[in-house]
């Protein structure tokens, strides 16, 4: 199953290994039970701290728990988690045999001090890159409190469950047998779902801190740029962020970022809040800015609100939201969102296997995830409102080619359509004729562009007429002491480069800044005396 230098890499890591563990498995006689019971007999071969058991008994099959020997500590996976979720099964593989986890050691603590019975089930998809998070974060939890218990299961290979549960887009979690959530979550976004006061706490924490000299709102490629600059020029520093690394988490591949020929999202994410966490910043992630307020006067302070109440203050700030996927704005949209309505081809694809779908977009994001889900899928109808498509020509003609692809042109989407529970069709419009047609599908995959995260900001800095922060060669904006950075302004070229880039130069804007309106205070200088 593994290839020698993973399974050397892996041996490696088994040393980590304190407290023996076993790997129990239950298995039927179909090519995946033999291909699993295959991949755990060759990690039970690489340490003598781990030993494989086929006497399983779960009615997932395949399936298999990591147990700690003559504990109640173990974790569950049905299915076999390679891919994406590779990562996550080494993690479990450590942390119940021992080796401990790298969160904070205060979000554990909180951990271990839920009260109640948890029993969570995923549903991860292997080229989910955001499934990783949520599976890593549920097992720490259940190593952790013996009162957690986590199940990881891998949707395409249990299909029959996955639509009696009527699951359409993955990460999707439930507990204790009702939906919890559904796409990226982080340990501490879950542990505040089920600790009700952990959110007023950490408020009240985050509005005690001392005035920044440079705040960061945002943590993709330009928020971790500017502040490690900032950082660097020994001033105070903190950022603000929903989830570090914004888009980029989403992004399954990246070949263009100079220096690093090949990487993916979520791992070029972690490797930026790791490079920003080896100089003094302060990072508070799982908050979103609700409010900016300028300063009164020059060289004051600015301040920014959070949605949860909390209030900081802040010589300058950054702005570095960054966009997220245009919506259709169509009626049944929200409604089917996450139903049958998605945004992501690569994580919710593979639940669409043998469905007829939709993609609505003729870019280059649309029409490679019609490619992609045209190996996966029945039928792809790709929809664009334009008369004729805008991606590359190469993409434009592989598409063509496949034939399983119809692609409709001048088309208006008018509404999704449903049972209440899940997506049952589109309708739309012919824009040469004006008549209406309806399509039965099972899924939309929406592919229509970015939208900055601005709306927060209107009335406080000048916006364009499509939400774009508006800046200078600087970074600046309209409000003094306020700088923006990245794919909310008006800078050209949504790159993760060009970002990280404009990042750069706002944080050195904000210290230029700093310079200057700190010595205005300063007593006059005398002139000098003449003779």
């Amino acid at each position: 199953m593994l290839e020698a230098g993973l399974a050397t890499q892996l041996k490696s890591l088994l040393e980590k290994v304190t407290q023996p563990i076993e790997l129990v498995s239950s298995l039927d006689d179909s090519a995946k039970s033999t291909e699993l019971a295959g991949l755990l007999d060759q990690i039970a071969g690489l340490s003598d701290q781990v030993t494989h058991s086929r006497t399983g008994d779960d009615p997932r099959r395949p399936s298999f728990a990591i147990r700690r020997v003559g504990t109640d500590v173990e974790v569950q996976f049905a299915g076999i988690p390679l891919g994406h979720e590779f990562t996550s099964l080494v993690l479990a593989l450590l942390q119940v045999g021992g080796h401990p986890s790298k969160e904070a050691a205060d979000l554990l603590a909180q951990v271990r001090d839920l009260e109640g019975d948890f029993y969570f089930e995923t549903y991860f998809s292997l080229s989910c890159q955001n499934c990783p998070d949520v599976v890593q974060a549920l097992n720490v939890m259940a190593v952790l409190n013996p009162r957690v218990k986590h199940i990881a299961i891998e949707g395409s290979l249990f299909q029959d469950e996955v639509d009696n549960r009527q699951v359409m887009a993955v990460p999707t979690v439930f507990l204790n047998g009702e939906p919890f959530g559904s796409g990226r979550m982080t340990l501490e976004q879950i542990v505040g779902k089920l600790d009700t006061g952990a959110a007023d706490r950490t408020a009240a924490a985050i509005s005690e801190k001392d005035p920044f000299d440079v705040l960061v709102v945002g943590g993709g490629p330009a928020g971790a740029t500017a502040a490690i600059y900032a950082a660097r020029k020994g001033i105070r520093t903190g950022v603000v962020s929903e989830r570090f690394g914004g888009q980029v988490l989403d992004t399954m591949g990246i070949e263009n970022f100079a220096s690093v020929p090949y990487t993916e999202g979520p791992k070029f994410a972690a490797e930026l809040e790791n490079h920003v966490r080896q100089y003094d910043v302060d990072i508070m992630n799982t908050q979103n800015a609700a409010k900016l307020t300028p300063a009164e006067v020059e060289g004051g302070l600015v301040e920014v609100e959070l949605a949860s109440g909390a209030r900081l203050l802040s010589k300058t700030v950054i702005l570095s939201t960054g966009a997220r996927w245009r919506a259709m704005n169509v009626p049944g949209e929200n409604e089917y969102r996450n139903k049958g309505v998605t945004y992501c081809p690569h994580c919710d694809g593979p639940l669409f296997k043998g469905k007829r779908v939709a993609v609505i977009g003729g870019g280059n994001s649309g029409v490679e995830a019609a490619i992609d889900l045209a190996g996966i899928v029945s039928h792809v109808t790709l929809v664009e409102f334009d008369s004729q498509l805008r991606a590359d020509d190469v993409l434009q003609r592989k598409l063509r080619s496949l034939p399983n692809v119809d692609i409709l042109l001048s088309t208006l989407s008018t509404e999704v359509l449903g049972d209440g529970s899940k997506v049952t069709g589109l309708t739309y419009t012919d824009r040469t004729t004006d008549q209406s047609h309806t399509l039965d599908l099972d899924g939309v995959f929406v592919q229509i562009g970015l939208l900055p995260n601005t709306e927060w900001l209107s009335g406080t800095v000048d916006l364009t007429l499509r939400g774009e922060i508006v800046v200078d060669a600087h970074g600046r904006t309209s409000a003094p002491g306020v700088f923006a950075a990245g794919d909310c302004t008006t800078a050209p070229y949504k790159q993760i480069i060009v970002a990280s880039g404009a990042g750069a130069t706002a944080a050195l804007g904000a210290f230029d800044h700093l310079i200057r309106t700190s010595v205005t205070d300063a007593a006059p200088v005398a002139e000098p005396a003449t003779v």
